[in-house]
């Protein structure tokens, strides 16, 4: 059997395997179930990739989005892989044709949509073959216990009793809590699988949380930072996506848009633009992105707090695949958490779950995770320990790259403040008021405004406690109580209403202190904004152009992303190493077989002509 570091070369053009490939390829060949939680730009697809190559017969993908599955079928026929897809946007005619090519022996890998697995002419297929592989890509999609759970993943055990054969059957993601993975081992049917975690660390980025007066100049700020680089901008409704796009476009900014609302062919264009780097930004809902490889993305900015650890981790974590250092900003306010309430709330209409208990856990469960990314957002610690423990995860104290860690903090006794604004809010309760957070920050201000008056509010004894802070700053401080606990909300009419806790009682009975946080510096970014990379000299960075130039020509001319011909990494590394022959070129990390053979020449043309 040829090596797996053989095909590794000649394909993808790496000399060594990353932490936990080599093992899950191992243990695949070696006839063992496997279950691989590595987090994103770790090569999860390399480890069942390379797997099928060497395995007999086919191997099956099984992938949850039509957009993942092209664009990974694209990236393999690029490195002179063969394989196929097979979902609802091919039609039936092709359909046949594939499923002839493949019984023929013409493909090593065959993705499906899970839909299509219990459907009679696939299971008649299924039979008729060799399929010793069984890949279930985003793993975390069967677990209910998870952020994206998809009933259609359930079918996936059924199909796999179905086959003449058990073949290997192996489970990847790269968002699993510790009850996530137990429900994908389970739920699979995994037997004896080798567990591979290689951490969820991923020390390239660089996470910042700020908490802006308008989130809208943060952004264009942000964004002037970045000029030149590429990077997603993550809105939680499509008429934020639309107006953080008019906004982005009107100030010169190529960027382009993408949410259920659109079209599918606006959605497959605005989809490309971005992937071809023809509009660099783009701003999305979380309809956009699961299974998005490309590789030179250098920010992820989110214009509004995702509803759990798990969605912002993987959102997220599409900004420096390639290695390359790279920035996960959140952009947070109160009122994100009272969003992501609504839109827990409306999904009850929306669950493929019939059964009504079902579907109230779920809900749930998303309130809790929710919870626990309004802990993320709020907090004063280190972000990517917080992150880390959640997922399961020791780390240390501080890591030094995140806004947290690099944000000077002296600490003031907030007891005092947390009892006026609990002390509001009993009030209230007691007139017979349901405050909401913004109500209770003007009660406390001492707002003149029209409908504090109307109600009469301002005849509450706690009216102008606070009236030395602005209405921001206490709406903060009733942020920070709400993450701690002492402070709860609940939904109330239209809106979310402020409510005790047993921590509110504690506090008003001086059993419990509030320590409050303030940053005494401004936080700073981890590493430079601009297009220019300091890994590399003026006159190297200005070869890197060169190069980013002829890859874009040839991508135009093939009709693929640029990145499909090789990615910022692998130019950067041709820039350091400097091949002059194609035995060198086939040195440059990201070079294999097939790309130096088609693109190799018109490189070196420009590496050597540099050199001269």
């Amino acid at each position: 059997m040829i090596a797996p570091e053989v095909l590794l070369q000649k394909y993808y053009g790496h000399a060594a395997f990353r932490e936990g490939q080599k093992k899950a390829i191992d243990a695949i060949l070696q006839g063992r179930d496997v279950l691989a939680v590595m987090p994103t730009g770790a090569g999860k697809s390399v480890c069942y990739q390379i797997s099928a190559l060497l395995l007999p017969g086919v191997s099956i993908v099984i992938s949850p989005l039509i957009s993942l599955m092209k664009d990974q079928v694209e990236a393999l026929h690029q490195m002179g892989i063969p394989a196929a897809y097979i979902n609802s946007s091919i039609s039936s005619e092709e359909f046949f044709q594939t499923m002839y090519l493949a019984q023929q022996g013409q493909y090593k890998i065959l993705y499906v949509a899970p839909e299509r697995l219990m459907t009679e002419s696939f299971l008649r297929f299924a039979s008729s073959v060799t399929i010793s592989m069984v890949a279930v890509d985003e793993a975390h999609c069967v677990s209910q216990w998870g952020q994206d759970f998809r009933q259609s993943y359930l079918d996936i055990p059924v199909f796999v009793q179905q086959l003449p054969v058990r073949p290997v059957c192996t489970a990847f993601t790269a968002t699993a809590t510790v009850q996530v993975e137990e429900d994908i081992a389970a739920i699979l049917q995994l037997q004896q699988p080798e567990r591979i975690k290689t951490g969820f660390d991923r020390k390239n980025l660089f996470f910042g949380v700020r908490r802006p007066r308008s989130k809208m100049e943060e952004l264009l700020e942000l964004i002037r930072e970045f000029r030149g680089k590429s990077g997603i901008v993550y809105c939680t409704t499509r008429k934020s996506v639309e107006e953080v796009c008019d906004v982005l476009c009107d100030a010169g900014y190529a960027a382009t848009r993408y949410h259920a609302g659109l079209s599918d062919a606006e959605r497959a264009r605005n989809q490309e633009d971005f992937l071809y780097d023809q509009k660099p930004i783009m701003v999305a809902t979380n309809a956009f992105g699961m299974g998005i490889d490309k590789s030179n993305v250098s920010f992820v900015i989110h214009y509004n707090m995702p509803k759990d650890l798990e969605s912002y981790y993987q959102e997220a974590g599409r900004a420096g695949r390639d290695g390359e250092p790279a920035q996960c900003i959140l952009l947070y306010g109160g009122r994100d958490v009272r969003t992501n309430n609504f839109l827990i709330e409306r999904s009850r209409e929306t669950m493929e779950v019939e059964d009504p208990e079902q579907r109230e856990f779920l809900i749930e469960k998303s309130k809790e995770r929710l919870k626990q990314m309004t802990f993320y957002a709020t907090s004063t610690t280190c972000l990517r320990r917080r992150m880390l423990q959640y997922f399961g995860e020791r780390a240390p104290e501080s890591c030094g790259n995140c806004s947290c860690c690099q944000t000077n903090y002296r600490e003031e006794d907030g007891t005092m403040a947390a009892k006026m604004i609990i002390s509001c809010v009993y009030r209230a309760q007691k007139s017979g008021y349901h405050l909401s957070r913004s109500m209770a920050a003007n009660v406390l201000v001492g707002s003149k405004r029209e409908t504090i008056l109307r109600m009469g509010l301002d005849q509450l004894s706690t009216y102008g406690l606070m009236s030395k802070l602005t209405r921001r700053e206490v709406q903060d401080w009733i942020d920070e109580l709400v993450a701690q606990e002492n402070l709860a909300l609940r939904p109330f009419a239209d809106y979310q209403e402020l409510a005790l806790t047993s921590g509110s009682v504690a506090i008003i009975r001086d059993e419990k202190k509030v320590m409050h946080r303030v940053p005494i510096v401004q936080e700073k970014l981890a590493a430079p904004a601009g297009t220019v990379d300091p890994t590399l000299s003026e006159a190297d960075n200005a070869l890197f152009q060169q190069l980013r130039e002829l890859r874009t020509k040839l991508a135009r001319n093939e009709g693929v992303p640029p990145y499909f011909i090789f990615s910022d990494a692998t130019l950067r590394d041709m820039c350091r190493k400097k091949p002059g022959s194609m035995p060198e070129m086939r040195q440059v990390s990201g070079v294999g077989v097939i790309k130096a053979q088609k693109y190799g020449k018109q490189f070196l043309k420009i590496l050597m002509a540099a050199g001269d």
